[in-house]
């Protein structure tokens, strides 16, 4: 294969990729929230009775303190 066809080859899979990142973000951002899942704002009593001390709530609990 020519360099030509070797560059051709790249900017087509670079291309490809692309569009298969595109395609998938928007369909993440389409898809709906699994029910329980829509309101879920940080709650003083659940994060109290919970023991995992390294999910992202109680460390912002943590730092108010």
């Amino acid at each position: 294969m020519t360099q030509t066809g070797y560059i051709i080859l790249a900017i087509s899979i670079l291309v490809g990729l692309l569009i298969i990142f595109i395609v998938s973000f928007v369909l993440y951002r389409k898809t709906p929230l699994p029910k329980g899942c829509e309101d879920m704002k940080m709650s003083e009593e659940k994060c109290t009775s919970c023991p995992n001390n390294s999910c992202a709530f109680h460390k912002k609990e943590e730092d108010k303190e």
